[in-house]
């Protein structure tokens, strides 16, 4: 296995790669013999990059082709244009390419904030107009470096993403060089999937065994082609709750809710895989629809038999669904995709029409309901109108109560069970790993509060690790730069913390018409702080009362206003 990255300028390009086995680095400095020499002696390994599927193992083939790799660079990264499309000839150096970027939103750099590394950026610029001096070379390999190392970081962290796309080729028994494939596009080609022109995306099905009477409008919403339409929706209350229905799934809830008490969450077991097997809502691409059911139905006997061989089975089956709404997927069918999406809200619908005289509904969420029910024989009731529904339906419910619940909204809670452990969704209060370790006093704050009523004065007291209070800002290419203190700064992507200084000011964002914008969730006041912070200890100039007041405000987001508060 190689890590590597490539950097590209006008008139010099550089490559660094370090080899897993022999633990040495690689470096080739505009020198094409000697990476085709390279190439022909580890085309056989596996390639690891970050942004690699796009970006370097194209900048590679390129000079392998004795093609300009600053050509290619312009045409992906100021074009915007698919690397694929710049040369036919890239199919005759076939490479086993991973790339261990999952979210296209976060940069290497980015990652390498959240985990507390250093994040300065090279004072060497990639728009230069000449070739780099030796100085500015030996800079830009150390840069480069850098780039790897994290790279392998980022792999590490994320090494459950490679060990699940080595699973799916070996329980499909395709060839190592679909490892450069997304899990979507290995879907489509595990279910043998060919292009097919569908010009019928809105003419959808809906099921006959539906029985809605008091909520029929929304049925007959639906049906009127009026609404067909992505940029519809219908907002309407539904058991006393607002509702939004639409064509991405049903979203309710009550928000700024919390309560005590006995509450239940039913969830539809695989709602989408399941609607699609039931109801016939595969991809008509798919050249046997059979296929898809047999990999449900092996995927349940490996799972009953805890055999983690059911995996790659459990991300076909997941995977598909948004396949169909990709137009770039060989599993692109959009009707039968809102089909599934209709059909899944409409049977959820039906669900609470019948149950709702039984219980209180806190919110609905795509594939499932939190109730809130006053005696544990209104839970009795409540199975046994669902089973009735689970017949008719052929889907399947899942069950779990809870005694405690804050909510912001659909999709930001937190659920408490009777043994104290807790089930939190969202960006308020969700456990943050390495990937997204943004903020993280604020919601470790909120977690203390709403499972042990700590206050949010008495977490943020305590932690002094300089870590759980970064703020990670980075830009995208929509903005010029950075502006700190009033002055333009050369990082895009940086690290932030409140400040108590009187001679910091704000980072804010310059924008294409040279207006300065504000950035969220960034204090007034605040010092930059871009080294290695792992270890590091926060200091005096910290201003932990700023951090109080974000978790406060976010505390009253969900409904809560009776925090004490006191200075620091």
């Amino acid at each position: 296995m190689l890590f590597y990255d490539f950097e590209v300028f006008k008139y010099d390009w550089m490559m660094v790669s370090m080899d897993t086995e022999s633990k040495k680095y690689a470096v080739c400095i505009n020198n094409p013999k000697a990476l085709k020499n390279f190439y022909e002696l580890h085309k056989n390994n596996i390639w690891v990059g970050y942004n690699s599927r796009s970006y370097d193992q194209y900048i590679l083939k390129a000079i392998l082709l004795d093609l300009d790799p600053f050509k290619l660079n312009q045409h992906i990264i100021l074009s915007h244009e698919p690397a694929w499309k710049f040369s036919r000839n890239f199919s005759k150096y076939p490479l086993y390419n991973f790339d261990v970027m999952t979210d296209i939103t976060k940069s290497l750099k980015q990652l390498e904030g959240f985990m507390g590394n250093n994040i300065k950026e090279t004072s060497v610029a990639f728009d230069i107009d000449r070739p780099l001096t030796d100085d500015e070379i030996v800079e830009t390999i150390k840069y480069c470096k850098s780039d790897v190392e994290n790279t392998m970081e980022v792999f590490m962290h994320r090494v459950e993403e490679f060990n699940s796309q080595m699973s799916l080729l070996k329980a499909f028994n395709l060839n190592i060089k679909y490892i450069s494939m997304t899990k979507p596009q290995l879907s489509a080609i595990i279910l043998g999937c060919r292009r097919k022109k569908h010009e019928d995306e809105f003419e959808i099905d809906i099921p006959k065994n539906l029985k809605i009477t008091k909520y029929a409008y929304v049925v007959d919403w639906y049906k009127n082609r009026i609404n067909r339409d992505y940029k519809k929706f219908l907002k309407t209350d539904i058991a006393g709750v607002p509702h939004i229905f639409a064509w991405g799934g049903l979203h309710g809830s009550k928000n700024k809710y919390h309560g005590e008490g006995l509450f239940i969450n039913c969830d539809v077991a695989s709602l989408y895989p399941s609607l699609m097997i039931e109801y016939g809502y595969v991809s008509r691409n798919v050249s046997n629809p059979d296929k898809y059911k047999e990999i449900r139905d092996t995927r349940l006997i490996l799972k009953k038999a805890k055999n983690p061989m059911q995996l790659p089975y459990k991300l076909v089956l997941n995977s598909t669904y948004g396949a169909m709404k990709d137009k770039n997927n060989n599993l692109y069918d959009p009707l039968m995709a809102n089909n599934v999406c209709v059909a899944g809200q409409l049977f959820l619908l039906d669900l609470i029409e019948k149950i709702e005289d039984y219980c209180e509904l806190i919110q609905s969420n795509t594939d499932g309901l939190f109730l809130k029910v006053k005696r544990h024989k209104d839970v009795d009731k409540i199975k046994a109108i669902a089973a009735e529904w689970e017949q008719r339906t052929r889907l399947n419910l899942e069950w779990e109560t809870f005694f405690k619940i804050y909510q912001k909204d659909v999709n930001n809670y937190i659920v408490i069970h009777e043994d104290g452990s807790s089930k939190p969704k969202g960006a308020y209060v969700k456990k943050l790993n390495k990937m997204d370790y943004d903020l993280p006093i604020i919601n470790i704050a909120l977690v203390n509060y709403f499972k042990d009523d700590i206050s949010v004065e008495e977490t943020i007291k305590n932690h002094n690790n300089l870590l759980e209070f970064q703020k990670i800002v980075k830009i995208t290419g929509k903005y010029k730069a950075l502006n700190y203190n009033g002055a333009d700064i050369q990082e895009r992507c940086i690290r932030v913390f409140a400040s108590r200084s009187v001679n910091d000011g704000p980072v804010k964002k310059i924008s294409g018409t040279d207006k300065l914008e504000k950035i969220s969730n960034v204090p007034e006041r605040c010092f930059i702080f871009n080294e290695d912070i792992k270890d590091k200890r926060i200091s005096r100039k910290l201003d932990k009362q700023w951090y109080i007041e974000v978790a406060k405000k976010r505390l009253e987001d969900f409904g809560i206003s009776d925090q004490i508060s006191f200075k620091i």
